[in-house]
């Protein structure tokens, strides 16, 4: 199965792109990707039974996704090395946004900075 992004669309409303999906070449299944099903399902969740029509950019609200925007921005294919350097050089932005917040004592934004560092997780390696 081939790693991609995709647009998922929810209550045939709300598209939501830039979604990490594997996808079969030969049968055609595509499964959202493991390491960020359950933060999609939790948008899901939020937007409700009846949202209102729109786009969403997943990759602007997930570090993940917005890893996997950004090393296929940089390399027009998901491979590996592009995807762990676009990984690194994040995770090195997000620990200089820590130090800040850190040193401004912002526990709401440490908190905030922790919690997009845990969407980087190893769970999330392809």
């Amino acid at each position: 199965m081939n790693l991609g992004l995709r647009t998922v669309i929810f209550a045939k409303k709300v598209n939501i792109n830039n979604v990490p999906v594997y996808h079969c070449p030969v049968c055609g299944r595509n499964d959202v990707f493991p390491g960020v099903k359950e933060d999609v399902g939790k948008l899901v969740g939020q937007l409700g039974a009846r949202p209102a029509p729109g786009s969403i950019p997943f990759d602007q609200v997930h570090e993940w996704a917005g890893v996997l925007s950004q090393a296929l921005h940089d390399s027009e294919s998901l491979q590996a090395a592009a995807i762990a350097k676009a990984a690194e050089a994040r995770i090195d932005q997000l620990l200089d946004l820590l130090l800040i917040a850190s040193s401004l004592e912002d526990e709401v934004w440490m908190d905030e900075i922790h919690t997009r560092l845990s969407q980087l997780s190893a769970r999330n390696v392809p």
